[in-house]
């Protein structure tokens, strides 16, 4: 999988990172410490597809970082990106930890934190020039940081332009009134509109996510994330605008059996192989995508756009919604984990990142290397965001997350209202 980076200004997006690590749990080394000549294993759970680029990058990056440090073994460990932070959440409760892992920030993080599961990262000089100060910020918690961010992922649309083109879309819509508009040209070209894998419950939470953050203020986002308490009018009004949504059809068929990233069936392996002309997704999905092409291929005609603007709405037309693949250090992790983080951000490691995850780096240095048109456009894009906020399920917290994930779900399913979303989330917020 993949995500989106940018510049600084662009790189101040709160952050959910998307490519977990995985290993064999615990600290291989001396907890905290290590030594030069010591062995020392460092396990690391990540969440890339299997077979695509993204493992091979992080087998790649383990192998050059071994032949820089004789005495240390990266063991690396792919874990299902739906199973992730299941895993994770036992072996952490259990003190069992692999010593590096995705983190997905926001709540989740905080809790982490809070339960003293994790070590923040002495970062030196040349590590806050290679990331950023403004990347760092989604991961400092009381002015420590605790993930190292290694991109920027803004989300939004991606669609096929040729499909585009078929149906007589000459440009990508910038309201959902043109969004809906260009649903039923795509319809009547004998495509699917949008593609989402509403089986894995995520991706179809996402189309709420960003339905509020067009309806709520800024202001009503942050400090949600301290009252958690769904009272803004705004929440219900952004329920609202998804059941609207949903009244046009413009999903596939069998969207609720859909997975989000398995296989040519999958929401992305739709778009994929143009089957469904759009999929709202993190930027981690070219990568996914590429690997579900006939070809495994990049897809040619990729293109992106911002999530359209709401009339009415109190959030920014600009604003964007995303997160970063950044990584945790397990509390007995040995020093020797935090180099290897260390290692990832290095210009030439980040550029080799960008390049497999089809993403956009969080080194500055390495942003050069972005030329795909749709990382591109999600830069331009994010340089003109008024802010950034997390994925929802990240910003409040798994509980908070998973009830707004599964009353979504059960609203697309004819078994919900829109306003269950509210109830749900304020439900689970209370327990």
């Amino acid at each position: 999988m993949a995500r989106k980076r940018r510049g600084a200004a662009a790189l101040a997006i709160g952050l959910g990172m998307a490519l977990a690590a995985s290993g064999c749990a615990g600290g291989g080394g001396k907890s905290g410490g290590g030594s030069a000549d010591a062995a020392v294993t460092v396990t690391l759970w990540e969440n890339a597809t299997n077979g695509s680029t993204g493992v091979a990058y992080f087998q790649n990056a383990a192998q050059q970082f071994e032949v820089l440090h004789p005495n240390v073994k990266i063991q690396l460990q792919t874990i299902q990106n739906e199973d992730l932070d299941g895993k994770l959440q036992t072996a952490l409760n259990a003190d069992s930890a692999p010593d590096i892992f995705l983190q997905r920030g926001g709540g989740k993080m905080e809790a982490e934190v809070a339960a003293g599961q994790l070590q923040p990262l002495r970062l030196s000089a040349v590590d806050q020039s290679n990331v950023g100060t403004a990347a760092l910020a989604g991961n400092t918690i009381d002015g420590r940081v605790y993930a190292m961010p290694l991109d920027a992922q803004p989300e939004g649309v991606y669609y096929s332009e040729n499909l585009f083109r078929q149906a007589g879309i000459a440009t990508p819509p910038t309201t959902i009134d043109e969004l809906e508009t260009d649903i039923e040209k795509l319809k009547q070209i004998g495509v699917a509109p949008i593609a989402v894998g509403a089986k894995d419950a995520w991706p179809a939470a996402h189309w709420y996510y960003n339905f509020a953050l067009r309806e709520c203020s800024q202001t009503t986002m942050t400090s949600t994330a301290e009252s958690l308490a769904f009272t803004d009018p705004c929440w219900t009004k952004a329920a609202d605008d998804l059941a609207s949504f949903l009244a046009v059809g413009p999903f596939q068929k069998d969207f609720l059996t859909t997975a989000a990233q398995q296989g040519a069936g999958s929401s992305a392996g739709l778009l994929a192989n143009h089957k469904a002309a759009m999929e709202l997704m993190g930027s981690w999905d070219p990568g996914v995508i590429n690997s579900l092409t006939a070809n495994q291929q990049p897809l040619s005609d990729l293109g992106w756009f911002p999530f359209p603007a709401v009339p009415g709405g109190k959030g920014s037309p600009s604003a964007i919604m995303g997160g970063s693949d950044g990584y945790s250090l397990s509390k007995k992790a040995p020093k020797e984990a935090l180099e290897f983080l260390e290692f990832l951000v290095t210009k030439g490691q980040q550029e080799a990142y960008a390049k497999a995850f089809q993403s956009i780096p969080v080194n500055p240095e390495a942003q050069e290397v972005v030329t795909e048109s749709y990382n591109l456009s999600a830069l331009a894009a994010f340089n003109k965001a008024a802010y950034s906020i997390q994925y929802l399920d990240t910003e409040y917290g798994q509980g908070v997350g998973n009830a707004m994930n599964t009353s979504v779900v059960n609203l697309m399913a004819g078994k919900g209202s829109a306003a269950g979303i509210v109830s749900a989330s304020n439900h689970a917020a209370k327990g």
